[in-house]
């Protein structure tokens, strides 16, 4: 922070992204950056220091990188993309190149974000890897359509 107020003050602007300043070898844009995507991780000290000496601002949604998934999150989203197919539609006959979109919550703000999944890949390899899916991943996809013979 101190390496960035130093910066403003010689008259230079707020770099904004990474490689853009590098006073004493560090990157003020990559701490910028950093500092706006994880605005919530910061003390209220130091987001009111950010904003009101540095002029810096909180990423908007669309500027920070989309929360990374855990395999149990991944699994959950495809089904429900395959329960909707199936609603939509009375089966689970997914076309390979089919894609679904669904609505799902933003996280931290309640808002809904739209992803668009490839269901007919995952469906067509759930079919052909059924051997090694546990006995109620077997049972979630039986419950919404899925013939395996």
């Amino acid at each position: 922070m101190h390496l960035t107020r130093l910066h403003l003050e010689t008259g230079e602007l707020l770099p904004t992204q990474p490689g853009q300043a590098l006073p004493q070898g560090e990157d003020l844009g990559r701490w910028v950056q950093t500092a706006r995507t994880g605005w919530d991780k910061l003390t209220g000290a130091q987001q009111w220091m950010c904003a009101h000496i540095l002029g810096i601002e909180p990423a908007a949604r669309t500027e920070k990188p989309t929360p990374s998934m855990s395999q149990a999150e991944k699994w959950a989203m495809h089904l429900a993309a395959a329960q909707q197919f199936f609603e939509r539609e009375g089966h689970l006959k997914v076309p390979r190149k089919h894609v679904e979109t669904i609505s799902l919550p933003w996280p931290g703000d309640g808002r809904d974000e739209e992803r668009l999944l490839k269901l007919g890949a995952w469906v067509a390899n759930q079919r052909s890897r059924a051997a090694p899916l546990t006995a109620d991943r077997v049972d979630q996809l039986s419950a919404v359509g899925e013939r395996w013979t």
